[in-house]
């Protein structure tokens, strides 16, 4: 794995609980903000497809808890990176 490579839980999209690298090395923003700019717009496309299907009469209900679900997955992901560019104050 090549240095400064966070490795990332493919469920959460955050770093893994097991990788040292997810726990020693933080993203830098503008990695975090072209990250963000990718979360929102597959958010939009998700929003724009789940409104569509949600039109149909013949819609398949289970793909569309899916989508739904995936849909939330992305709002917290976008929750956590843009926390992550938040700088932490000392108290």
């Amino acid at each position: 794995m090549p240095v400064g490579t966070v490795m990332l839980n493919d469920e959460t999209d955050r770093p893994a609980a097991g990788s040292i690298k997810g726990k020693l090395m933080s993203a830098e923003p503008p990695s975090i903000q072209s990250r963000l700019m990718a979360l929102r717009q597959e958010h939009r496309d998700l929003d724009h497809a789940i409104s569509l299907l949600a039109e149909s009469p013949s819609t398949d209900q289970l793909q569309l808890r899916r989508m739904k679900k995936r849909k939330l997955r992305l709002r917290d992901q976008i929750a956590y990176w843009e926390s992550k560019l938040i700088p932490d104050l000392d108290a």
